[in-house]
């Protein structure tokens, strides 16, 4: 993929989106061991039930890395300045996310090039899960 060029940015630009296979329990466990989340929410379907939840669900974290990964899909990660999401919504067993980013300014520092993003990721039924901004030197 060719890595943007801040002459050819535009704002409004969208993202190449990035969706991500259906969550599930592996997918769930498997996040836990490499983040050290071990959250039994997140993996014991026994205490997610006994928390009043249906069942297990997956860490907001793992939603904000599937954003960090959009955006390392279009520039270097040593390009990101600053990333923050809010979470919106639980993201549920079959749930399929995809995550989406649109330019919303463009702009210059001290000689240095900026575009400011704001991202989101939805489920299939377009629900919201998080929302998030990212600033990134290009």
């Amino acid at each position: 993929m060719t890595k943007p060029q801040f002459s050819t940015i535009e704002v409004g630009d969208i993202l190449p989106a990035l969706t991500f296979p259906p969550i599930n329990r592996t997918t769930l466990f498997l996040f836990g061991g490499a983040s050290g989340d071990y959250n039994p929410i997140h993996i014991d379907i026994d205490f997610a039930r006994k928390s009043g939840m249906p069942d297990v669900f997956a860490h907001g974290m793992l939603g904000m890395a599937y954003l960090g990964r959009l955006l390392t899909q279009w520039v270097d990660q040593r390009q990101i300045r600053s990333f923050s999401v809010r979470f919106s919504g639980i993201t549920h067993l079959g749930n399929q996310i995809t995550c989406t980013g649109r330019v919303v300014k463009k702009y210059e520092v001290d000689g240095k090039n900026f575009v400011k993003l704001e991202l989101n990721s939805a489920n299939q039924y377009g629900e919201i899960k998080i929302l998030g901004d990212a600033v990134l030197a290009i």
